[in-house]
């Protein structure tokens, strides 16, 4: 089976794509080229199948990556697995797909956000907080207890000038503070700390969030 998706896979081929997704800083190295609505189709049609994605990640192929997050079951990752997956990362757009299309739905969500988040590689730090944003959209039931114990992670990552980890720490920050009025208040009172630390990082980050959660509307639970 894997086989013959990869070879469909490779079908969508697009040099082109490539040479304009590496300005995104995305490597080149195992990329395809192929737009995420044929990535979509493709998952849609096979079905989902946690050895599939298994052997899709295994190839190494940044698509077929992104294709693993979207055919494999929720329900049967391992936190092994979602460690092993994470140290694999080299792209922040498949780790951005593995933490919203899958590693958010799992049990172990919240514990990974909240170890990952502490972590130094860039790619699975970036997780933590990807992981945390996706948490904010889409776990309707948490209380928000579980996402204010995000707060000092975040504030910890804050002075961390890399620009993906940078990145997604805002967008933890801002995403968490559109959840719900009470948790925006909280986001706005972290931001403003945030603004008052001694980095760069920091400042861009906390007048980013703020300039979105004091116009923001919370989403509706």
């Amino acid at each position: 089976m894997q086989s013959d998706l990869l070879a469909r896979l490779k079908t969508y081929a697009n040099p082109a794509n490539v040479a304009g997704m590496a300005r995104y800083g995305i490597s080149p190295v195992g990329t395809l080229g192929v737009p995420m609505p044929v990535l979509r189709k493709l998952a849609k049609e096979s079905g989902r199948s946690h050895e599939l994605a298994r052997e899709l990640w295994d190839s190494a192929i940044h698509e077929a990556r992104i294709l693993a997050t979207l055919v494999d079951e929720p329900a049967r990752v391992t936190r092994r697995q979602m460690d092993r997956w994470a140290r694999d990362l080299d792209s922040w757009d498949v780790c951005d797909q593995a933490c919203q299309n899958l590693f958010r739905y799992t049990p172990f969500a919240f514990a990974k956000a909240a170890e990952w988040a502490r972590k130094k590689p860039e790619f699975v730090r970036r997780a933590g907080f990807s992981l945390m944003a996706g948490l904010a959209v889409k776990a309707k039931h948490a209380s928000d207890a579980q996402f204010e114990a995000f707060f000092p992670l975040i504030l910890e990552a804050a002075t961390d000038d890399r620009n993906l980890v940078r990145k997604a720490v805002n967008w933890a920050l801002r995403q968490i503070g559109k959840r719900n009025p009470r948790l925006r208040v909280k986001a706005i009172a972290q931001a403003e700390e945030i603004r008052g630390l001694d980095s760069r990082a920091a400042r861009w980050i906390a007048a980013d969030a703020l300039r979105e959660l004091r116009g923001a509307v919370p989403r509706k639970r």
